[in-house]
């Protein structure tokens, strides 16, 4: 990875060939320098440098600047490389004012940008949805402009993004409290392709809001179709849902360190026969369903060898599925429960009492383990 990307572009990912890309919060952090450094001298530095959290040294091209006799702003198009982050495009402004001596910095919200309005979050209730790493980003930076040119540090920065309140509905802020608009995240301020580390820390602040809400029930659910199971089975609150997606892992791991009473795990029975053989990664990319393990499944069951044999041999897992409830093997059920047991395993005796509930594509429930928990470690 190099050290430096002029222009603000995404440099090329060593081994990958993919570009990686800067985050919200490194857009913010340059389009403040720019801004500030303006309103001290007069000209916008363009490109902008900045230095990012681990020491790379990115440079950011001007893509909006105004400068008045009250305030400036500075606007950077964000680059995020080869991932498809939904932020991608978009323009990150910041608008800095002056402020008297001993203010600080203050951080607004501008247009684009959320409003914390619930607690659970790393932010308390009523700020702008700036996220610490990318304000202390700006700190460090107004400070150092404040040094080369002779200001207090001392500055109102106001943080929008173009067309954020709609870009927001394709994320989680919505569900997290977090209204009106975007997030300005990146501890790094790097986007690496296909990471999923915004999806994850998105699954983290999920289970950080619900427990900040005092929900003793939450559920991981797959996609809106499990949503809809797990809600008409329950009556769980909106913010009691935790969009999983593929990251299994990622629910568990996370609550064992932050314990709820109960976790209900919901979703497609062939995305949770992996859960079952072990795979805490659903996706289709970096995990199969294992029809040979679906087979052993169905003799538990009471299958006969010719069943098991048209299980192992079946086109998916729902053709598996299908073949075994004609024969009133209850597979579904296995896959439930001995997901459930993989769960118990990865929470490694947290106090959380776990149960999975698999569906098909119409959101039919398929296979239901009972509620059982906590688990001791296995070997």
């Amino acid at each position: 990875m190099t050290s430096e990307a002029k222009g603000g572009r995404g440099a090329q990912l060593k081994h990958t060939g993919l570009r990686h890309g800067w985050t919200t919060g490194a857009c913010a952090t340059a389009a403040t320098t720019a801004a500030y450094t303006a309103l001290l001298t007069g000209d916008f530095p363009d490109p902008v440098p900045i230095t990012l959290p681990k020491g790379q040294t990115p440079s950011f091209a001007l893509a909006a600047e105004e400068l008045t006799d009250t305030y400036a702003m500075a606007g950077i198009v964000k680059d995020a490389g080869d991932d498809p982050d939904v932020t991608h495009g978009a323009l990150v402004r910041a608008t800095v004012r002056l402020l008297p001596a001993g203010a600080g910095v203050v951080f607004k919200a501008g247009p684009g940008v959320g409003t914390v309005t619930r607690p659970g979050l790393p932010l308390p209730v009523g700020e702008p949805a700036v996220n610490p790493v990318p304000r202390q980003m700006m700190r460090d930076h107004v400070a150092l402009v404040a040094r080369r040119y002779g200001g207090s540090g001392d500055v109102e920065v106001t943080v929008s993004v173009d067309h954020g309140e709609e870009i927001a509905r394709s994320t989680w802020n919505p569900r997290l409290g977090i209204l009106g608009g975007l997030s300005i995240l990146g501890t790094t301020g790097i986007v690496v392709p296909y990471s999923c580390s915004a999806w994850i820390d998105s699954i983290r602040r999920g289970v950080d809001v619900a427990r900040a809400a005092g929900r003793t029930h939450v559920a991981g659910c797959t996609g809106s179709t499990s949503e809809k199971t797990v809600v008409a089975a329950y009556d769980l609150p909106e913010d009691a849902l935790l969009d999983m997606g593929d990251f299994a892992g990622a629910v568990l791991k996370y609550v064992r360190r932050h314990p709820v009473d109960r976790l209900t795990i919901c979703g497609g029975f062939a995305k949770l026969s992996k859960l079952a053989a072990g795979h805490l990664d659903l996706h289709s990319a970096r995990s199969q369903v294992d029809k040979g393990f679906l087979a052993d499944l169905a003799r538990r069951g009471g299958a006969d060898e010719t069943l098991a044999a048209e299980v192992a041999n079946a086109n998916t897992g729902l053709a598996a599925l299908q073949l075994c409830s004609a024969a009133d093997v209850p597979l579904g059920d296995l896959v439930a429960i001995t997901a459930r047991d993989e769960a118990l395993a990865v929470l490694r005796g947290a106090p959380v009492a776990v149960d999975v509930i698999c569906i098909d594509r119409a959101g039919t429930i398929v296979g239901r383990s009972p509620l059982a928990g906590p688990a001791t470690t296995r070997p």
